[in-house]
């Protein structure tokens, strides 16, 4: 089995050529994962094992509200019961990298552990992705400034508190149920630097020492609680002029749902040189990479969520 048309990363890689020839301080510089929060919101069903790749769940159709008096020894007409289904996909996720045995003995940085960090912390933030792609697909729309569209929104069309009180009163008349009291606003930081000019807005530090604080979490403002990442949703050059265009999702309860193998997690997989047989004849090749063995995500109540487009400052 030849190898040469395989990525493998070598001594030569011209990615970690640094690392191969100058000794400097690793302690000085050091990457920070983003705040992954789209996951957490979710209601999570867990899938249990050998029993297929797609979860089927029943949605009960509400009954309409009936204020018509009942007539002595009449119980008048039945109503018939609704239901709809919602079926969740489950798929498998993960990513691997190729390393030689001599990578492994001479590199300053690129030791087992740190690779096996880089890929947990990949894995994390890939399934985070998947969530919020989901939940970029909401079809209760709200364009700030007062526009129509997205192609309309330009960079002066911000997120303000009129936005996010509309989408509360949208999930109110929908019989939205809260977190606790308050719906969930994830943000990125373009659309909370605008957000946070609002005098009415609360910083976290303000009551976390009062409340169990959700991951991300930075403050509230009309009954949301506004949480923050830099991975949040942003439609490229989708505006006026190609201006960027920001999404706000505004959750309430139950409004998706995550299914995972048993509440399975990305996992990280290594293989040392050597582990592969015949394949690997020199032992000269090892692997790592992070594997998410089912998942699937899933709008199951879309009445319940409210995506706010917004331009935001440069």
């Amino acid at each position: 089995m030849a190898y040469t048309n395989m990525d493998t990363n070598m001594t030569t890689s011209s990615a970690l050529s640094a690392g191969m020839q100058t000794y400097y301080n690793r302690e000085l510089l050091r990457t920070f994962e983003p705040n992954l929060v789209h996951l957490q919101f979710g209601d999570e069903h867990r899938m249990p094992p050998h029993s297929g790749l797609v979860m089927n769940m029943r949605k009960i159709i509400p009954l309409e509200t009936n204020t018509k008096a009942l007539s002595e020894g009449d119980p008048g007409d039945s109503v018939m019961l609704a239901e709809t289904e919602v079926t969740v996909q489950l798929q498998q996720y993960g990513e691997y990298a190729r390393c030689t045995d001599k990578l492994d003995l001479t590199h300053l940085d690129m030791d087992i552990m740190r690779r096996t960090k880089l890929f947990g912390d990949a894995g994390s933030r890939s399934i985070d992705a998947v969530v919020r792609e989901e939940l970029a697909k909401c079809a209760n729309v709200i364009y700030a400034g007062g526009k129509t569209s997205r192609a309309a929104l330009t960079p002066a069309d911000k997120l303000t508190s009129r936005e996010l009180r509309r989408a509360v009163k949208m999930l109110k008349k929908n019989h939205a149920q809260t977190f606790g009291g308050y719906y969930i606003a994830i943000v990125g930081p373009d659309t909370m630097y605008d957000l946070q000019e609002d005098d009415a807005f609360i910083k976290v530090s303000q009551y976390q020492d009062k409340e169990n604080i959700y991951t991300g979490e930075i403050g509230r403002l009309f009954g949301v609680r506004l949480v923050e990442t830099t991975e949040a949703k942003v439609f490229g050059g989708a505006g006026a002029e190609k201006a960027d265009v920001a999404s706000v999702i505004v959750l309430g309860q139950y409004a998706y749902g995550i299914t995972s193998l048993k509440g399975a997690k990305p996992r990280v997989i290594v293989k040392p040189a050597g582990s592969a047989g015949t394949a690997d004849p020199l032992d000269q090749i090892s692997t790592v990479g992070w594997k998410m063995d089912g998942f699937g995500v899933k709008m199951l109540q879309p009445e319940y969520a409210v995506r706010i487009e917004c331009g935001f400052s440069a």
